[in-house]
C-alpha cells in the first residue's frame, strides 16, 4: 500500500507540475526584470542563523534608489543591539498631506532550511515545472519583492497618489521570540510607522488540486498565540516505594481533560462571512454544515461536521493543546517535577488571562501551576471589512479573474498584523496569490509558488493598491 500510494503521489505531482507548466506563457519584460529583483532577494540569506536581513534591505533600498526614489524617501532602520536585523522603510508622498498613507508590509526573514533535506538548494531560486521553488519563495519574500517592485514601477511611471504610499520590509517576524521587527519599529519609531491602514501577508487564492482558482481571500483578524506552562511539584521519594500523589500523574490526567475539551464557537465577521460563503462553493454536507453554524453558532450537529476539518475548527473557536512534556529525574526515582507546554491559538478579542482561567478550571487539580510563557501578544478585534477596504478589491478581481468568489477569511496562525492592530493600525491580510491547497512547503521542505501565480499577484496588487492610494 505504502508503495501504491507514494507513485500515485508522485504521478499526480507530475500531472500538476506538466499542467502549471502548460498554462504558463512566456513573461512580459517587466516581469522578467521583476525576477530578477525576487531572484536577488531570494538569494540573499535572511536567515536568524547566518543570515541578514540588513544585507537584504540594503539591496532593495539601491533597487528603490535607482528607480528615483531621493535618499530622504529611503531609510534604513537598524537595530543598535541587532546589527544584521535591519528593516527599510520607503515612502512614495501623496498630493494630500492630511492623508495617512497605505502601508505595504512584508517581511524579509526566513525559516531555517537544510540543503541536505532539500532537493534543490533553498537559497537559490529554481523555475521548473511551472513553479519558483527556494526558502522564501512564497513566505514572504513573494510579497516583500512585488511590493518593492510595485513602488519602482510607480515612481518611474510618475504616480502621484493622493494617499501616499509606505514600504516596511521588515525582520524578525519568523523567529519573534527572540526580536521582532516590526514590534521594535512601532515602540521605537512609531512616526514611521504611521499609516491609515495596512496591507500584509496572510490571505491569498485557493487552487484546486487540478489548478482551478477556487476563491480569492482576504485575512480580517488573527488568532493569537499564547504558550502557557503546566508545573507539578513533589517530594519525590524511592520508586519501590510508590504512592498516588505522583506528579506524572497529574499531569497526565489534566492533559487527558484537556484532550476532552472544546472552547465554545464564537463566530466574528470574518469567519461568518467565510462560513456563509464556503457553504455555497463547497456543498454536500460540509457546505450545508458550515451554513448552518453561520446562522447559529450553538448548533451542536452543524459544529461537529465543520469540526472535522481541523483548519475550520481552528477558526471558529479558540484552541489549546499539549506540545511538549518534560518529567522525572530518574527511572528509580519518584518524579520530583512534571511540566507541559500548552500552545494556546486565541479568537482576537479574548482576554489571554481569561484562557488561562478556563484551563485551571479544565485541568481540574489544584496541584498544577498554570502561568504565561513571555510577554503576552496584543489582542484586538479583527479590523472592519469596510466598503473602502473591499471595493477596491472586488474591482480588481472581477477583471482578472470573473466568477471567482470572493472569501473573507481570519487567519488561524499569526503574523505581524498583531503588532500593527494593536498600534491602530487595521492590517489586512491581501495578495491576490493562488496557492495550492497543500500549503506549498511553507515552513517545511521545497517551498515553492506558482510562477503564473506570483505574476498574477503582482499585477493584482500593483491595481489595488493604486486604487487605495487615490481614495479621499
Amino acid at each position: 500500500m505504502i508503495r501504491t500510494f507514494a507513485a500515485a503521489a508522485v504521478l499526480s505531482a507530475a500531472a500538476l507540475a506538466s499542467s502549471a507548466a502548460q498554462a504558463q506563457t512566456a513573461p512580459r519584460p517587466d516581469q522578467l526584470a521583476f525576477r530578477d529583483l525576487y531572484k536577488e532577494l531570494i538569494e540573499t540569506n535572511t536567515t536568524l542563523s547566518v543570515g541578514s536581513c540588513t544585507v537584504a534591505a540594503e539591496k532593495m533600498a539601491a533597487r528603490l534608489k535607482a528607480a528615483g526614489f531621493p535618499d530622504s524617501d529611503v531609510q534604513l532602520v537598524v537595530p543598535p543591539e541587532h546589527p544584521q536585523w535591519g528593516a527599510l522603510i520607503a515612502t512614495l508622498p501623496g498630493t494630500d498631506a492630511k492623508l495617512k498613507p497605505v502601508m505595504l508590509l512584508a517581511h524579509i526573514d526566513v525559516v531555517e532550511a537544510k540543503r541536505a533535506d532539500w532537493v534543490r538548494d533553498p537559497f537559490t531560486l529554481v523555475e521548473e515545472g511551472g513553479y519558483f521553488y527556494a526558502r522564501g519563495a512564497s513566505d514572504d519574500k513573494a510579497m516583500a519583492s512585488i511590493f518593492t517592485d510595485n513602488m519602482t514601477r510607480y515612481k518611474k511611471e510618475g504616480f502621484k497618489p493622493r494617499r501616499g504610499l509606505k514600504l516596511a520590509l521588515t525582520c524578525g517576524e519568523e523567529t519573534s521570540d527572540t526580536f521582532d521587527g516590526v514590534d521594535w519599529l512601532l515602540k521605537n519609531k512609531p512616526a514611521l510607522m504611521a499609516a491609515e491602514f495596512a496591507l500584509n501577508e496572510g490571505g491569498g487564492g485557493r487552487l484546486t488540486a487540478t489548478g482551478e482558482r477556487q476563491f480569492l481571500s482576504i485575512q480580517a483578524g488573527e488568532k493569537v498565540y499564547q504558550d502557557y506552562t503546566l508545573v507539578v511539584t513533589n517530594p519525590g521519594g524511592h520508586s519501590s516505594r510508590p504512592i498516588k500523589d505522583n506528579a506524572i500523574y497529574h499531569l497526565s490526567g489534566a492533559l487527558y481533560r484537556l484532550g476532552g475539551f472544546d472552547f465554545p464557537v464564537a463566530l466574528n465577521e470574518a469567519t461568518k462571512n467565510h462560513f456563509e460563503k464556503m457553504s455555497t462553493i463547497e456543498g454536500g454536507e460540509s457546505g450545508a454544515a458550515m451554513a448552518a453554524v453561520a446562522k447559529d453558532p450553538t448548533n451542536a450537529a452543524a459544529i461537529a461536521i465543520v469540526a472535522k476539518d481541523p483548519s475550520r475548527n481552528s477558526m471558529m473557536r479558540t484552541t489549546c493543546v499539549a506540545t511538549m512534556v518534560n518529567a522525572g529525574h530518574a527511572p528509580n526515582a519518584l518524579p520530583q517535577r512534571a511540566e507541559a507546554n500548552v500552545n494556546c491559538r486565541i479568537l482576537p478579542g479574548e482576554d489571554i488571562l481569561k484562557v488561562r482561567d478556563t484551563l485551571v478550571g479544565v485541568f481540574a487539580d489544584p496541584a498544577i501551576k498554570v502561568t504565561l510563557v513571555g510577554e503576552p501578544s496584543p489582542v484586538t478585534p479583527p479590523p472592519p471589512l469596510t466598503k473602502a477596504i473591499v471595493g477596491p478589491i472586488d474591482q480588481v478581481s472581477k477583471k482578472m479573474w470573473p466568477g471567482v468568489p470572493f472569501v473573507p477569511a481570519m487567519s488561524t496562525g499569526a503574523t505581524d498584523g498583531r503588532f500593527t492592530n494593536a498600534a491602530g493600525i487595521p492590517t489586512y491580510g491581501l495578495s491576490g496569490i493562488f496557492g495550492d491547497p497543500d500549503g506549498g512547503g511553507v515552513h517545511g521542505l521545497n517551498e515553492r509558488i506558482r510562477v503564473r501565480s506570483l505574476y498574477e499577484g503582482r499585477d493584482f496588487l500593483y491595481d489595488v493598491v493604486k486604487l487605495y492610494a487615490n481614495q479621499k
